[in-house]
């Protein structure tokens, strides 16, 4: 079932995915050779103290974190510890946060220090693939001419989307119907309604969509070793169109 949200909640949504958003901001000027991913953990720690907000992550199933900070091949999950990022590196930042009951995530992939091009198209491209899905969240529309929005955009340009990842509802909880894949032919799924807010997140790889598992159990890496990026956002639809709920 798919839940609404009345237009005070959305307010309220508003208000957390700007918290989120401010706190994101900060991590990513933290983001440089030498610092490691729990440096980073600790500070995400600290600043969502400061806002009186709570991580969503952290205890979520078990994770053992604040935020997950993914590495290079690292897809998504990835648990925060002692590795240290070099130069050349990128790293997606994914970061959920409750403010006063109100769920909002977000991520976004940046470089560590100078990259190879190949990998400043990647986070572009993973990035703008998200705005065409964002563009279809709209009323009237159905669920998968989000995921077909994506997908085209990605396949067009000769990545790959990560299918054994999905965005998802949000708001009340951090997870909620419906999932939102990143694939799928249009024109499916659940009618879009005015109320309904989800995270859409596509991940985008620039060789085979493959994962496996780490034996942390959390982080999945691509299966062939080669970079992956994530962006997402939290965005109701509203009677205007799309509203994104995260910048």
């Amino acid at each position: 079932m798919i839940t609404l949200k009345s237009k005070e909640d959305i307010r309220m949504l508003k208000k957390s995915g700007q918290i989120l958003r401010s706190i994101i901001q900060k991590l990513q000027r933290q983001v440089r050779p030498g610092v490691s991913t729990m440096e980073i953990d600790i500070l995400a720690g600290k600043l969502i103290k400061e806002k009186r907000s709570v991580s969503a992550f952290l205890g979520f199933n078990g994770y053992p974190a604040n935020i997950c900070t993914s590495v290079n091949e690292e897809i998504v999950h990835g648990i925060p510890g002692g590795r240290i990022l070099k130069e050349g590196d990128i790293i997606s930042l994914d970061v959920g946060i409750n403010y006063k009951g109100y769920f909002t995530d977000a991520a976004v992939t940046v470089p560590v220090g100078r990259v190879h091009p190949k990998l400043k198209e990647l986070m572009k491209v993973t990035e703008n693939s998200l705005s065409e899905g964002i563009k279809q969240a709209r009323p009237n529309n159905h669920l998968s001419d989000i995921s077909y929005a994506i997908q085209s955009y990605v396949e067009d340009r000769g990545y790959s989307v990560v299918r054994q990842f999905v965005g998802h509802g949000v708001g009340f909880s951090l997870h909620e119907e419906p999932q939102i894949p990143n694939f799928g032919a249009p024109h499916e799924g659940e009618l879009l309604k005015e109320g309904m807010v989800f995270a859409i997140e596509p991940m985008v790889n620039i060789g085979t969509g493959d994962c496996k598992f780490l034996d942390n159990g959390w982080t999945a890496v691509t299966k062939d070793g080669f970079a992956s990026a994530h962006f997402e956002h939290t965005v109701a639809i509203t009677e205007k169109g799309p509203r994104v709920l995260t910048n």
